[in-house]
């Protein structure tokens, strides 16, 4: 195992800020069964239907993902009923949908816009979803074709807090950054997790039941592209907010490799963040079996406080 990427990762000590995946809404589709690397059109579901949900996503905000319980995975092509969540991620307006379905087919009836703009009346309608009243959910990536670090580490932690009794654990198929495996997507809120470790995703979800975020090992909110991710833990970290909705990133300027970031808390106050792109060093695989390279870490050089007066002038 010393030669994984998730190892030599964790020896360098790589941070993990600012490099979770990026989408405003969240929808998950059960798929017990095995999963290829491009699990939409390699799994047990129709690769046509996969091929037309990634066409209905794209551009509007909305990352579709596979789910399945933890466990054994039996071959089964044809499940009776499957769970469909939906999520919005956007402090302000974060939600969480469930519904159960027998065709999956019915999710090219979804509004795939609204439901990146964070408008969730199309689950309703096309679905019968309702809100999720039940735990927050811990989305565990497992998906050894996409990389072996998902499956090794990955697996065995899906397993464990199964077994442990925690609610809404799930295992899916893709969230970024293999070598910061066991890699955790907690939502409704949308926040990603590296390394983690039983009893620290243990502690995030009882956060999340009681609206606060954990900030450590925390990789970013999907919501914001990864320059915001990392400045928004920054303030957090800087003043002290853990309230799960009290941050947004209203405004990003710049471009790479430096950026200035804006974050505001709903009581007013508001941040500006310097943010540079450094490349990790010394060179070391992004997944298991690539080549040498020096990923982008993003770099927050600074933390101000500024008054909206000074913003205007």
């Amino acid at each position: 195992m010393s030669s994984t990427c998730s190892n030599v990762s964790r020896e360098l000590d790589e941070p993990v800020a600012g490099t979770a995946a990026t989408a405003r809404t969240w929808l998950l589709l059960e798929q017990p069964g095995p999963w290829g690397a491009k699990a939409l059109t390699s799994s047990h579901l129709d690769p046509a239907l996969g091929r037309a949900l990634e066409a209905a996503a794209q551009g509007t905000g909305v990352r579709i993902a596979l789910i399945r319980r933890p466990g054994r995975h039996a071959d089964r092509r044809t499940p009776a009923a499957r769970r469909v969540y939906v999520a919005h991620t956007v402090p302000g307006n974060v939600w969480l949908y469930a519904a159960t379905i027998t065709d999956p087919g019915r999710l090219l009836a979804l509004d795939f816009a609204a439901l990146g703009r964070g408008e969730p009346e199309s689950l309703a309608t096309a679905l019968g979803g309702r809100p999720h009243k039940g735990a927050p959910l811990a989305l565990v990536c497992t998906n050894g074709k996409r990389d072996r670090c998902c499956a090794l580490l990955g697996r065995p932690l899906a397993a464990e807090l199964a077994a442990s009794g925690v609610e809404g654990v799930w295992e899916v198929t893709h969230l970024g950054g293999h070598r910061f495996s066991p890699t955790v997507l907690v939502l409704p809120y949308g926040y990603a997790y590296g390394r983690a470790e039983a009893h620290a995703v243990k502690e995030v979800l009882h956060g999340a039941r009681e609206g606060r975020i954990v900030v450590e090992g925390c990789r970013g909110g999907s919501a914001w592209e990864r320059p915001g991710q990392a400045a928004e833990l920054a303030v957090r970290r800087a003043v002290g907010e853990y309230a799960a909705e009290a941050l947004s990133v209203v405004r990003t300027d710049g471009a790479a490799p430096r950026w200035e970031v804006t974050v505001a808390h709903g009581n007013g106050r508001r941040w500006l963040v310097e943010v540079a792109r450094g490349a990790s060093l010394p060179p070391r695989p992004e997944s298991c079996g690539s080549v040498l390279g020096s990923p982008a870490r993003m770099d927050v050089v600074g933390v101000r406080e500024v008054t909206l007066a000074a913003l205007a002038g």
